[in-house]
């Protein structure tokens, strides 16, 4: 299985050739984030990210290829039993999330928060079935830029896909991913929630 990463959009490289962002309908899902980079996730566990669609901003928009995600984090503490939440909305930062940017806006108290992620590579492993994602997100004031990988099924992608996932960051023409594919860590995954 060979997986196919592209920089992120505000780096001088292109795309591989006939790289595609996946359709809404197959990014709306429940993932598991089950490695990072981010250094939030070290002193959390179970954290998954729901995406549902939205309706479009505009009339002119195809509710199929809606430019807005309802996002909701959900997560614990490594000691603790309550379920942590963070809710946003992502808005398409390219025409009909044709190339899977968006910048996400938070909910309620977090309104003022706002981050900007894209898709960096995406499928699924042969044989299983399993769904996965790789996400950049742009530093913020808050956070510094960072990698996550997704995983539809909670215990993860296989220990070859991860390293060919490794190996696809380290390669892509950008300084900053190849520097963040070196520091990937293992995200704790231990409950028995249902998806």
């Amino acid at each position: 299985m060979a997986i196919t990463l592209r920089p992120p959009t505000f780096s001088a490289a292109k795309a591989p050739s006939g790289y595609a962002s996946p359709s809404i309908t197959w990014l709306s899902e429940t993932w598991h984030v089950t490695h990072s980079t981010l250094p939030m996730w070290k002193s959390k566990r179970n954290v998954r990210i729901q995406y549902k669609p939205l309706e479009p901003s505009s009339p002119s928009i195809v509710k199929e290829n809606t430019d807005r995600l309802d996002d909701l984090v959900s997560y614990q503490s490594l000691d603790g039993d309550k379920v942590h939440t963070i809710n946003g909305v992502d808005k398409c930062s390219s025409s009909g999330g044709a190339r899977g940017e968006w910048d996400w806006r938070g909910k309620g108290m977090l309104k003022v928060a706002s981050s900007h992620w894209e898709v960096l590579g995406w499928g699924e492993e042969e044989g299983t079935g399993n769904k996965w994602v790789v996400t950049e997100f742009a530093k913020t004031l808050f956070t510094p830029a960072g990698i996550d990988v997704y995983s539809r099924d909670r215990s993860g992608v296989q220990p070859e896909t991860l390293q060919k996932m490794k190996e696809a960051l380290a390669e892509v023409e950008d300084e900053d991913v190849k520097k963040l594919a070196g520091q990937l860590f293992e995200v704790t995954v231990d409950d028995a929630r249902k998806d």
